[in-house]
């Protein structure tokens, strides 16, 4: 067991994003089961076209976004809750003046990200 601040936990940059850094909240490590991670996009910002090979689990905390799993585009804010299916194409665009954070908790399981576009 732990507790931990979020202001404690250094960001890291996503190299294949625009604006775009990682919190580990709860690794692999930690966790037996899930590892939760917080993005910040930040405006302007955005994350390609790509796949995983793990589902995901999000909890938009701040800002507004748009998001596109397979071929559905979905504007989200503070509040709403996102779930991307396993092998599903996705991206994430920040399209307000703050920035968008939401949380991000995937299994413990073997993954990759293939980008689908530059």
């Amino acid at each position: 067991m732990s507790v931990k601040h979020i202001s404690d936990i250094e960001s890291t940059a996503i190299k294949d994003g625009t604006g775009v850094t990682r919190k580990m909240l709860i690794s692999a490590e930690e966790a037996p089961n899930f590892a939760m991670r917080c993005f910040t996009i930040q405006p302007g910002g955005r994350m390609p076209n790509h796949i995983n090979q793990v589902e995901h689990e999000q909890f938009v905390l701040n800002g507004h976004g748009k998001v596109k799993i397979g071929d559905e585009v979905f504007e989200v804010q503070k509040g709403d809750i996102v779930f991307i299916p396993a092998g599903i194409p996705h991206w994430y665009t920040n399209i307000g003046e703050e920035p968008f954070e939401f949380l991000c908790l995937v299994p413990d399981k073997p993954d990759s990200t293939t980008i689908l576009e530059c």
